[in-house]
């Protein structure tokens, strides 16, 4: 399977470090998003992209870089795909579930977004990764550095958030596996407390107003596709 990865950020290096995939950085290789064809152009015979590129300024009110990244760009990054027979694996959050049910499922939760333009944004890309590409794979997770960058971690809010290495590597094996559709992608429920805990000391803190309690997911799909839990 020859596969390219978008993005050279906490997800996409961890995916090229594990993998040694070819990737595309907007950094160091040069990657502008509004110039899509032209630096794909070489990349056409790839059978997998996988997308790690997003807007994830969560809580900025300035929705003009969400709406060009997290939509218009994924739009005609999609139609690509499409035109080249080439599988789309895009890398969504759990943010789209909040303000949504507890132990949200992949199949019978109806997305809410969580008022802010972030998870707004996020959603409308899931819709256009559903309804307009003709073969993709959707992730939703949450990946946070190993250690913990913080000196405070919530202890209100749960969800099945854990360390890029590890979520890295679920998405790899459904990679390998070739599924497609959406799956959530995490561990086992956990405050952001507990996980933090696991690579440092830090201290107690609560969420702000605005931020997500909960956001656990249903995990059974990834489970029965990867065959542990």
């Amino acid at each position: 399977m020859d596969v390219l990865v978008l993005g050279d950020g906490l997800l996409g290096s961890e995916i090229v470090k594990q993998t040694g995939w070819k990737f595309l950085s907007r950094k160091s290789s040069g990657f502008e998003i509004d110039e899509l064809n032209t630096h794909l152009s070489n990349f056409v015979n790839v059978d997998v992209i996988v997308n790690c590129i997003a807007c994830t300024d969560t809580y900025d009110i300035d929705s003009g870089e969400h709406w060009m990244v997290n939509c218009t760009y994924l739009n005609e990054l999609i139609l690509y795909c499409n035109i080249h027979g080439i599988k789309l694996v895009h890398i969504s959050t759990d943010y789209v579930y909040a303000e949504s049910d507890n132990n949200a499922s992949e199949d019978t939760t109806i997305p809410i977004h969580g008022k802010n333009w972030y998870s707004y944004t996020k959603l409308l890309g899931d819709g256009l990764v559903q309804i307009q590409s003709d073969e993709y794979m959707l992730c939703r997770c949450t990946h946070k550095p190993r250690p913990f960058p913080y000196d405070n971690a919530w202890v209100d809010q749960v969800g099945n958030f854990d360390y890029v290495d590890v979520i890295a590597g679920l998405i790899i094996q459904l990679i390998n596996k070739d599924v497609r559709g959406t799956y959530n992608v995490g561990t086992e429920v956990k405050t952001m407390y507990e996980l933090a805990s696991q690579t440092k000391k830090v201290g107690k803190s609560f969420t702000p107003s605005h931020v997500p309690k909960n956001q656990s997911m249903n995990l059974d799909k990834l489970k029965n596709t990867l065959n542990y839990g």
